[in-house]
């Protein structure tokens, strides 16, 4: 790590069993603690469930950890899927509530769609083993990919979206996702904070994340992810420089699922020191 870089214990993007992760939240909260995490946030995917859940466990156990309550929400933009992270929202404001249900219910009907397109390609049954893998929690691709995973149909849960449930391939459902601008308006209603998520994850040229951040900017948001375990120092700098320059602040996240040796809790999370962390606003 080179002196241009800090690093800290901020960790502002996972997952638990409320939605793709493999941890239920105690777990989840259980490894921050062992990899000395001191800010984590939980951002399921379109629902705010995990937090309680945390935050009581934290409080039984006594524990250091300082919980940020988050959700990472599917939107729709230019014909690319880009999700939005709000962080430390009022998780029971109304309008918050009610895009959540809004959400669940184009999840729900994407699921359905894609069992069905599943099933005319030979996989029968999908959606009652997604349903299970999901449980109360909300369901995703993800999902699917692990059953066809887990059955022996595809050698790894990437090939499932390759092959199948990935954009283009044969059992693929566009989604119904609600806007950009919408789910910042609801998220700042919600008193929180709006960060594009994993933005080298959308395959966008740097022209195309440029209108992405434009827009973005436009519709008041906050924030960028600038750091993730996967990325390089060639990315980390353009992230750092698009946000400099277009007055966005920064933010860190590994979007941890489950352990991995891609993926860790805090891994590699290290900040520029010439930009702004997102989360002196709670700090």
């Amino acid at each position: 790590m080179s002196d241009d870089y800090k690093l800290i214990r901020v960790d502002l993007h996972s997952h638990t069993t409320c939605s793709d992760g493999r941890l239920t939240p105690a777990e989840l909260v259980e490894r921050a603690t062992t990899f000395q995490i001191e800010q984590l946030a939980i951002t399921d995917h379109d629902t705010v469930q995990a937090f309680a859940l945390a935050q009581d466990y934290i409080e039984q156990k006594g524990l250091k950890l300082r919980l940020i309550s988050g959700i990472e929400i599917s939107t729709m933009w230019q014909n690319f899927e880009i999700h939005i992270v709000g962080l430390n929202v009022d998780t029971q404001h109304p309008a918050l509530t009610a895009l959540i249900e809004q959400q669940q219910q184009a999840r729900e009907q994407r699921a359905t769609l894609m069992a069905e397109k599943l099933a005319k390609a030979g996989f029968a049954d999908c959606y009652q083993q997604a349903k299970q893998y999901a449980g109360d929690g909300t369901i995703t691709r993800a999902h699917f990919a692990r059953v066809l995973f887990d059955r022996g149909d595809v050698s790894t849960m990437q090939k499932a979206f390759d092959k199948y449930i990935g954009k283009g391939q044969r059992a693929f459902v566009k989604p119904l996702w609600c806007s950009i601008e919408q789910a910042i308006e609801v998220i700042n209603l919600a008193g929180g904070h709006s960060v594009i998520a994993h933005p080298m994850k959308y395959s966008l040229s740097t022209k195309w994340l440029r209108r992405l951040i434009v827009d973005f900017k436009a519709a008041n948001g906050d924030a960028m992810e600038v750091a993730s375990p996967q990325m390089n120092e060639q990315q980390r700098q353009l992230l750092v420089t698009l946000c400099n320059e277009y007055g966005l602040e920064a933010s860190v996240g590994s979007d941890f699922h489950y352990p991995n040796r891609w993926s860790e809790l805090g891994r590699n999370l290290q900040l520029k020191s010439d930009v702004s962390g997102i989360w002196r606003h709670w700090n």
